[in-house]
């Protein structure tokens, strides 16, 4: 069964509430969720926490976006390390680098990702990364940071091949959404045809990007079936055969029990 290794499932994207959503995903033949907590006071990673806690599919992941960075404290931190030690937490993030809409300076995004690469080390949990118009910044500062100790992922992956080059050599996998099979991702889906195979996972990142031919609607996380079968295609492989490996892949990278994508 296919594993959707990023999606938002808070209440305020999601009226009907997370478990719907996910009941409809795992009707659709997703098996296990990686269910991110993100946002400037900690609720969703406290949200995303307690979700994995009584459902066996999800695992958790917390962090703090780059558009919140400006309102990490100490407090914050010694916080998001309590949460990210829990056994239902699997990585740290989604952290990085955001240059488009700079809600917070630059300088602060880079301090605080350093911060957050030595949280990751620390807990010794593999690293959620979103980059977005920073690829060379992003990469140095997981390079200095000692981000290869732990590995982890790049998230909704929106670069080139060097980008992906230098990635998987700091052991980060590739995870690719639903901005793959929209028309102008050329360049990204060089990378998903060529990546190796054992260093690639999908993802929603529900409630946004949502692939063809759903762009444009609130993206959920049966929605990761269109952008598995659009890789599958670009690579000549058959759906099945790359649902199953960007699970196991999932598995590896996250630790995850083999029993997860089968839990109910």
């Amino acid at each position: 069964m296919l594993i959707d290794s990023h999606c938002h499932v808070d209440p305020h994207h999601f009226r009907e509430g997370a478990d719907a959503v996910l009941d409809r995903a795992r009707a659709a033949g997703v098996g296990a969720f990686v269910v991110v907590g993100v946002d400037a006071d900690l609720s969703a990673a406290r949200f995303a926490v307690e979700l994995a806690a009584r459902r066996p599919d999800v695992h958790a992941a917390v962090g703090v976006h780059p558009h919140d960075a400006a309102a990490v404290d100490d407090r914050m931190l010694a916080e998001l390390e309590e949460l990210a030690r829990r056994p239902e937490v699997v990585a740290v993030g989604e952290i990085g680098l955001d240059y488009h809409y700079m809600h917070s300076p630059w300088d602060t995004q880079q301090r605080v990702f350093g911060d957050l690469v030595a949280l990751a080390r620390r807990v010794k949990k593999p690293i959620v990364i979103h980059t977005r118009e920073a690829p060379g910044d992003t990469l140095e500062i997981l390079e200095r940071a000692g981000a290869s100790e732990v590995g982890g992922i790049i998230h909704c992956f929106s670069e080139d091949r060097a980008f992906a080059e230098r990635a998987l050599a700091l052991d980060f996998d590739l995870s690719f959404s639903g901005i793959v099979t929209f028309k102008s991702a050329r360049a990204i889906q060089e990378v998903a045809a060529s990546a190796p195979g054992d260093r690639i996972l999908v993802e929603t990142d529900s409630p946004y990007l949502a692939p063809v031919p759903l762009r444009g609607k609130r993206c959920e996380p049966a929605h990761v079936l269109h952008t598995t079968r659009f890789i599958a295609g670009l690579r000549g492989e058959p759906f099945e055969a790359l649902a199953a490996r960007t699970a196991e892949n999932t598995r590896r990278r996250l630790r995850l029990p083999n029993a997860a994508a089968s839990a109910g």
